[in-house]
Formats: C-alpha cells, structure tokens, sequence
C-alpha cells in the first residue's frame, strides 16, 4: 500500500462530499480530487430546472468555494481523469502523465448521457444536458423564449427542460417511444397527471413514436425530427434526455467488478481492495432492500460520499439512505423515496390527486417499497420510515388522511 494518500476520481457531488467528510472525520493525510471538468464540484439538479431558466447563478450551485479546498489542503486537479488504477501497486495513473501513489482510492466518476444514435444526431442544435456548459448553452437558446424545442426522452430531464423550456415561452414537443411520460419511473396513473399538467401549459407530446433521423437546414444546423411514423416536427433546438450510462470504462479497465455499474458491497468496497465506489456509477448493496441499487439522484451521491468517506477511514458504515429525489415542473413541486420498480399493482393515493395535492404509495407483499408527496410537505420522514420499517400496512390505512402517518 502506497503512503497516508487518498484519491477521489471525480470532482462531482459524491467525490466532493467524500472530501468533506474525511477532513471532518479528521484525516489529516494528503488528499486528491481528481476531475474531468474545469469547474470546482457543484450540484446538478438546478441545471434543468432554476439555472437552466436564469434564475441561479454558477455560484449557487457551488458545492464549496475554491478556497475552501485550498484551507482544507485538497489537492483539486481539473481538467484530468484517472486513466487506470494499478490494484496491485496501488497506483494511479493521470491523463496528463504520471502516476500517483494512493492507501485508498475512490472511484466517483459519475454517468454520462446516453448517446442517440441516428442519421442527423451530431448535428449542430442537438444538444445533451449533463454539465454547467451544457446547461449555459441551452439557457442562451431558449432565453429568446421564440424557439421551438423537440425533447427526445421521457423521464425526469426531458419533462424538467421541457417545463422550464415552456415558461421561459417557448414551444415545446416531447417525443418517446412510451405512451406515458415517467411510467418508467413512477407507473401510468402518476405519470398521466405530470403529462395532463404539461399539456395545460402548452406542451406537446408525440408518445408512442420514435425519432428517425434529425434534417439539417442549408448552414447544416438542425431544423427538423422526423418520426418514425413519416411526421415531421421542424425544430430550431433539439435536446436528446433517454437516460444515462455510468462511467465504468475506469473500473472496467482497472479490473474492477462491474454490471449495471461498479459492483460494491454495502460499504461501498469493490471487488479490488483498498478501492471504494460512490455515487452514479456505483451498483452499491442496499441492505434495505437486499440487492445491489444503482441511483443516479444528488440525495444518493451525498449518501455514500460519506459513507466512502468513513469506509476508507477504517469505520464501518453501512450504505442504507433510502433513495430520494425531487423535481419541481411548472406548479408541480414533489419529492419521492424508495424503488418503484419493486412495486406490484396500483399506487395507493392519499390526498386529492386531481388538483395535484397528494400522496402515493407503492406496495409489495403490504409493505411500503416507495412514496411520493405532491405538492404536500413534511412526510418524507414518516414515508421514509415506512420504508424502512418494513412492516405491513393496508391500503385502506395509507389512504385514511384521519390516520396520521408516523401512526401507522
């Protein structure tokens, strides 16, 4: 093992929050945060919703200032990456040249969107959203509020953009090949309301269709998406949001377990020792749940940011956060906990889903395996709880709105 040196790949919310908490935990030993972008660390989940819109600046999203790691002595190297970790000599070799001796390692390097992949894609006016400058760049365009944006994607990034896209007065078409936006994500009965709410404000979907090619004009910018079907949406902005892939090629290329993402235990320890996992690109085992969960939300980098953090210190903590995430879509302001996917049959409502304020729950064999509050407030702890707990609960309990939560 190489000296009193710890290395985090990745300069995002996971590898940040891993270097806070080791100089809180007190490690005192030399530091590394290695990142690939040219930006100090910041948080994400603004860029699709009150950056892309103007309303936040680059410095609001700043997770610690620059001078922060300058007082707490970590060493930040923007613009590198790790090429590949040496498991044996427990040595890491930079893009830039040269090798970095470590004790211990972290491996935060996120995801990165998932690329389309027909004729027209690379096209100027076909824009991702993952980075600051990614998301600076959409602002610029649709700041003018006259432009006609075609999202491809109907999950959480598509319906964000699409939302601020419309309120900063611009026409906007959603397409994917699903009937319903975010029924991959929260089923067809919660996903109608978020379509039914865009609709109102003037957003326009074509579900059920998949993206053909993208046309150019004559200075080769995109101009139109046609569908599969022979329809044509003519576009001066096209934004591509079909999900994310983790960045493994680090892992995969270091020897490193890997399946949906970087394979850990619920320490956050891979298969190489001395080497740790965190964030996005880890497939990290939740004891809660019993099997490995993959997250690609802020709530889950933070999480086992720290738990990285006290594994590599020696402590033994256990990755057990229940998955969280938020968005917030013209009125629609909603947090959610748990894993759908483990969900059987239909949401149990509390609340008054029509006009948007409401409560859902999602069983398996009469325990609670996710919840989401619209437009209600304070309940994530007693939903959080109820997952947890694991204890059996009726639907017709869930539902009573007589019966307070932390009650059942």
């Amino acid at each position: 093992m190489g000296p009193n040196h710890i290395i985090i790949a990745g300069a995002g919310l996971a590898g940040a929050t891993a270097a806070k908490a080791l100089r809180a935990e007190g490690f005192d030993g030399k530091l590394t945060l290695v990142g690939a972008e040219t930006h100090y660390p910041y948080l994400r989940p603004p860029l699709s919703k009150a950056f892309l819109a103007g309303k936040e600046l680059a410095e609001d999203g700043r997770i610690e200032t620059p001078a922060w790691y300058d007082e707490q002595d970590v060493d930040v190297k923007l613009d590198e990456s790790v090429d590949f970790i040496d498991t044996t000599t427990c040595r890491a070799t930079l893009s830039r040249g040269g090798s970095l001796a470590y004790s211990k390692f972290l491996v935060a390097t996120g995801a990165s969107p998932r690329r389309l992949e027909i004729p027209g894609s690379t096209l100027e006016g076909v824009r991702y959203l993952r980075t600051i400058d990614d998301s600076r760049t959409l602002h610029d365009e649709l700041i003018r509020g006259d432009r006609r944006l075609v999202v491809i994607g109907l999950g959480w990034i598509g319906m964000e953009v699409a939302a601020t896209a419309r309120q900063l007065g611009n026409d906007v078409t959603v397409v994917g090949p699903g009937g319903i936006p975010l029924a991959g994500a929260l089923g067809p009965q919660i996903g109608s309301l978020f379509a039914d709410k865009h609709r109102a404000e003037g957003v326009q979907f074509r579900t059920g269709r998949r993206p053909a090619r993208i046309t150019a004009d004559s200075g080769g910018r995109a101009a139109a998406v046609v569908l599969d079907d022979g329809g044509q949406l003519d576009a001066d902005l096209v934004l591509v949001a079909i999900g994310a892939e983790p960045n493994t090629a680090l892992a995969e290329a270091s020897g490193l377990a890997c399946s949906r993402g970087i394979d850990t235990d619920a320490s956050l320890l891979t298969s190489a020792a001395n080497v740790y996992a965190a964030g996005d690109a880890a497939n990290a085992f939740h004891p809660v749940f019993g099997a490995r969960l993959r997250s690609e939300h802020w709530a889950n980098a933070i999480a086992q940011g720290n738990t990285a953090a006290k594994a590599m210190l020696g402590q033994e903590p256990v990755n057990d956060d229940i998955p969280y995430f938020y968005t917030d879509q013209f009125d629609i302001g909603m947090e959610y906990s748990g894993f759908f996917p483990w969900a059987t049959g239909e949401p149990v409502i509390r609340g008054n889903a029509a006009e948007l304020e409401f409560i859902a729950f999602w069983l398996r064999d009469s325990k609670v395996v996710a919840g989401m509050n619209v437009n209600v407030w304070d309940v994530q702890d007693a939903i959080q709880d109820l997952i947890r707990s694991g204890r059996p609960v009726s639907a017709a309990e869930l539902s009573d709105e007589s019966k307070e939560l932390t009650s059942l």
